[in-house]
């Protein structure tokens, strides 16, 4: 027996559409701080073509694929130890016993709630990755774009588009991967009970929206309404 109840799969039902939701709404709309620096990476790339020594751009982009880089690293240590942790469920499960929250638990209900741990992580690492390769990708668009004699020619304009398309796309990677990593967190609740993993969930999110759509660096990027 798992000793899972409604209660846990309402739970997680709860993480997923919340999770997901928030991915949705944060990608999609136009206030968010990610979709201001969309539009703060296609001016850079409109720069960026102005540019006769384009040095400043390859160093950025380096710096973005080795952010990148470091949570992919960070990912697969932590999905390392999710499954070490699967081998001490049961020195886990009586120290869990011992602490005075009262919480009861089965082998079976704590591997399956560090597997989904480790299962979240796991889209953040191959999110990471994907992130670095985008950005590879967008180092080699910025290389081949024509030279700033050409400015304004119709070939700039489409290095320019496919410049800024794919680094926009790394940098909407890399945020779901940072994303699943919050969420990781949030679900680390559910180990205590069901009701505190609706409770991190919320809070994450609450944290999450707050970032996106009322903060500092949001008006910073350059977003006034």
């Amino acid at each position: 027996m798992t000793s899972f109840g409604l209660i846990d799969a309402a739970a997680i039902l709860y993480f997923l559409v919340v999770w997901f939701g928030h991915y949705a709404f944060s990608e999609r709309s136009a206030k968010s701080l990610n979709s201001v620096m969309a539009e703060r990476r296609r001016d850079w790339m409109r720069r960026m073509a102005g540019r006769e020594a384009r040095m400043p751009d390859t160093m950025t982009m380096t710096g973005l694929q080795n952010g990148s880089a470091f949570f992919a690293s960070t990912s697969l240590i932590a999905i390392g130890g999710a499954f070490a942790a699967l081998g001490a469920s049961a020195n886990a499960i009586e120290v869990f016993s011992a602490l005075p929250l009262g919480i009861t638990t089965t082998r079976e209900a704590y591997d399956i709630k560090v597997l989904g741990v480790a299962a979240v992580l796991t889209y953040a690492f191959f999110k990471f990755v994907w992130s670095y390769r985008l950005f590879n990708y967008g180092s080699i668009l910025v290389a081949a774009a024509p030279p700033r004699e050409e400015l304004g020619t119709p070939q700039m304009e489409i290095a320019i588009e496919r410049a800024a398309r794919m680094n926009i796309e790394a940098g909407k990677h890399f945020n779901r991967g940072l994303r699943s990593l919050f969420f990781a967190l949030a679900l680390i609740g559910w180990f205590v009970s069901p009701w505190v993993l609706i409770a991190t969930t919320t809070l994450v999110t609450i944290i999450l929206h707050r970032r996106q759509f009322s903060s500092e660096p949001l008006k910073a990027a350059g977003w006034d309404g």
